[in-house]
This record gives C-alpha cells, sequence and structure tokens, in this order.
C-alpha cells in the first residue's frame, strides 16, 4: 500500500494584512503640527492639497533637493496634466527617494522620465468621442454607456487616458472641461429611456467624489426611475487616494447609501468602481473606508492600469490583489495602458501583461483574480490580454477584433518602441516601413 504524500503548498506571506497606521504625513516639514483628526477631515484634505510646484517646495522644506525640484518644474513643460494631490497621497510618497516611489511616479511627473510619445498615440485613444451619441454619454456596448457629468477629480493623476477633457488646460495640452450640470444631464436620461436595451450606466467622468451629495442623489434616483437601467456604478479613485471623505463627510456619504438602498429595494446593483495601482496607496485609513461601505452592503470592485515601475512585477501585483481582497475590494480588471500622450514611460509590453497575468492567477480566489484587459484603440472595447488575433512581438505590433462591439472591424495596439530590440527601433523610425509592418500585421492575422 502506498503511503499518502503530504502535499506542500507554496504558502504566502502575511503582508497583505498589515496597513499602515502611523502618523506618516508628520514626516513631512510642513504638516508636523497636524494632528490626526485634522489629517482625517475631509474638507482639510481638500484644501490643503498640493496644486502648484511652489506647493510642494513649501511642504517639503528642506527634504526636496533643488534639482528634484528643477525636475519637477521641468515635468510641468510636458504634461498633459495638471497637479492636484491629497496630503494623504503626497505623504505616503517616499521623499527619501522620490525618484523611484510608486505614487510619486504617478501623481507628480519628472521632466527626465518623459520618452518621446509612439507615432500612433491619439489624445482619444479609445474614441470615447465618436461613440458618444449625446454629450457627456459614451455608448459602445449593447447594453451599457459610459456617463461622464464631469470632469474634476480630487487627485490628477499624470497617466489619465482622458487627459484631453480632465483637468484643466495645461502647458502641453489646451481642454474644454465643464463642470456639473443638472440641465445638460436631461439628454442624457432621455437618451437612456429611449434606448431600452441599455441595462447598465457607469457614472465617471472626472470622478463621482466631486459630485455634491445633490447631484449623486440626482443621477442616482433619475438612472433608477427608468425601467430598464438595472446596474449602476458610481466611478472614483477616492477610496484609494481620499479616504477621509468617505469616513467624515457624512452628507456625501448618506448620499451614495441611500441610493445604494432605494436601488437595492427595487432589485438593481448600485455599487463603487475605485481604482488602487500600488498597494502604497492601501492603509488603515483604506480600511476603515472599506469598513464603513462594507457594513452598509455596498460592493466595490477595483481597476487598476498596469505601470512600469509602480505595478509591472508579480511581486507587487500579487501583493495589491490579495491586500484589496483582505479589506473586501475586488479586484476585477487590471489595465493594459492606454495610448495617449506623454505616457510612454508608463507603458509595458503587451506580453509582459501576459505574464504577470499568468503569474497572478493561482495565488488566490479565481473571483479575487482582475482579468487583464487591453482596452482597444479606436474604440473596440475591453479584451483579454491573450485574446489578440495576431502579435508581432519583435515588432511590437499586435492585432485584434471586437466582434459584438464593432463587428468587421480591425485594430491594432503597439508596445512601447523603447521596449523593442535595435532593430526594430530602427524600422519605427522609418514612417514607410512603420506602415509597411502593420500592413503586414493584419495580413497575418488573416484580414
Amino acid at each position: 500500500m502506498t503511503k499518502k504524500q503530504d502535499v506542500e503548498f507554496h504558502l504566502p506571506s502575511l503582508e497583505h494584512r498589515q496597513f499602515r497606521d502611523d502618523e506618516f504625513w508628520k514626516e513631512i516639514p510642513g504638516w508636523e503640527n497636524i494632528d490626526r483628526e485634522t489629517f482625517a477631515d475631509a474638507k482639510w484634505q481638500l484644501k490643503s492639497s498640493i496644486r502648484k510646484v511652489e506647493q510642494v517646495e513649501k511642504v517639503l522644506g528642506d527634504k526636496v533637493s533643488k534639482e528634484l525640484m528643477d525636475d519637477i518644474r521641468a515635468g510641468q513643460h510636458i504634461t498633459p496634466m495638471n497637479i492636484r494631490i491629497t496630503p494623504y497621497v503626497f505623504s505616503l510618497i517616499d521623499w527619501d527617494n522620490p525618484i523611484d516611489d510608486p505614487l510619486r511616479k504617478q501623481f507628480l511627473p519628472l521632466g527626465s522620465q518623459f520618452l518621446p510619445d509612439h507615432p500612433y498615440d491619439m489624445g482619444d485613444s479609445l474614441a470615447e468621442d465618436v461613440d458618444s451619441p449625446v454629450p457627456e454619454i459614451v455608448h459602445r456596448y449593447p447594453d451599457k454607456v459610459l456617463f461622464l457629468p464631469i470632469t474634476i477629480c480630487p487627485v490628477y493623476c499624470s497617466y489619465c487616458t482622458r487627459s484631453r477633457l480632465i483637468g484643466g488646460s495645461t502647458e502641453a495640452i489646451p481642454k474644454d472641461t465643464y463642470g456639473a450640470s443638472k440641465a445638460k444631464w436631461e439628454p442624457v436620461f432621455e437618451y437612456l429611456k429611449k434606448h431600452k436595451a441599455i441595462e447598465d450606466v457607469v457614472i465617471s467622468g472626472g470622478d463621482a467624489f466631486m459630485l455634491t451629495p445633490e447631484h449623486i442623489l440626482h443621477i442616482g434616483r433619475s438612472l433608477l426611475a427608468i425601467p430598464n437601467i438595472r446596474r449602476i456604478r458610481y466611478a472614483t479613485k477616492g477610496i484609494a487616494i481620499f479616504p477621509q471623505k468617505i469616513l467624515t463627510d457624512d452628507a456625501w456619504y448618506e448620499a451614495i447609501r441611500t441610493v445604494h438602498q432605494e436601488g437595492k429595494a427595487m432589485g438593481k446593483q448600485v455599487v463603487i468602481h475605485t481604482h488602487f495601482s500600488s498597494p502604497i496607496e492601501i492603509t488603515r485609513w483604506s480600511q476603515l473606508a472599506m469598513e464603513r461601505l462594507f457594513s452598509d452592503g455596498i460592493i466595490v470592485r477595483n481597476q487598476a492600469v498596469l505601470q512600469a515601475g509602480v505595478n509591472d512585477d508579480v511581486e507587487t501585483m500579487v501583493l495589491l490583489t490579495r491586500k484589496l481582497g483582505w479589506i473586501n475590494v475586488q479586484p476585477y480588471y487590471v489595465y493594459m495602458f492606454d495610448m495617449v500622450p506623454g505616457c510612454e514611460h508608463f507603458r509595458t509590453t503587451l506580453r509582459e501583461g501576459i505574464e504577470i497575468e499568468k503569474a497572478v492567477r493561482g495565488t488566490t480566489s479565481g473571483f479575487n483574480t482582475p482579468t487583464f484587459v487591453c482596452d482597444l484603440p479606436g474604440g473596440g472595447g475591453k479584451r483579454h490580454v491573450a485574446s489578440y488575433e495576431y502579435y508581432d512581438e519583435e515588432n511590437g505590433i499586435s492585432v485584434w477584433t471586437a466582434p459584438n462591439v464593432k463587428p468587421g472591424e480591425v485594430f491594432t495596439y503597439f508596445d512601447p518602441i523603447h521596449k523593442l530590440s535595435v532593430e526594430a527601433q530602427k524600422r519605427w523610425g522609418d514612417e514607410k516601413l512603420r506602415k509597411l509592418m502593420v500592413e503586414e500585421a493584419i495580413k497575418k492575422a488573416g484580414f
């Protein structure tokens, strides 16, 4: 009789259960006298947010060198996004090593980090403007729309896919931004009533954190009143970069809770989609915010973006996934980086995305494992990273279709040129040759 062998599992560390809860903001000279109660206040967080380069220098004092400040100023001449960083996020940056810090990279660009834009990048990479039947609506999928009622956020991400709209004009990009307007939303509601196949509405922007309680209620109740709308998602990065609002802005929280309860009574889903991209963003404050949401039965899902130097290694992505699961945030998507201007230094190759997902899968429960997707340039929608029709890894060209989104169309996504071989980089430098390469890839895909 064969002796039964004990199965050896690769047991993970329990680091994902540890959350920073020290008074880390007191390491910033400008905030060393701020007590916990003040730091916890949502109004103080917004009022004290960093919006100008001069404020960076003022609050950091001798913790920042002249060389770094010059690099930050240089970044403001190039970046498509303005600065807006809550004290919470700013204090979590490792100011002893800001160059390599994942949060600094996301929210405070340096001039030295930028690379030339890809030849095929686009301001509206996802063709949202093309798929907009009425202002502030994107209708791409048969039963779902994206509603963009506002163009401001509590924090501006350097890698924003809507940098053409969000956060006001910069030296690099002029923008036509807009604020919340009930009058402008009426055509949206009318459109949803007429198109009865639509069941799902994502309220984004901008950021739902910047909608007033009145606006949260008005939008939520207007959508719930439409019979065909079954699912509502309020999208906000706020839980990741501004959890104090959940904890201390009771009027805003009560508005969200009310819409959720009213939706539940009608048999409809009202959830929140948030955006953690680094485990460093997850602290005891995040955990407390999620405890409040979870106690009221509000589901929160996460959508991260795969970013070079932020989360593009297996260890970091596994830790992020497990931390999210521990605080009851469901990891939902990890996006390949969109091909928007000013962001080439953030992008990874498609192969890197595929391999990281392969390694993450199996480290935790399937329902707590994010799906890695590529949101196709040109409006093909979200496709699983391994569902391409053809991938020329040497030249960094992938070919895709989206049969139930835009049947008959062919889409292409491109790896960052600086990650290709020297020979491939030379080919991309030749405009005629690059066109031939793309045509050849499409032909090999069978189109």
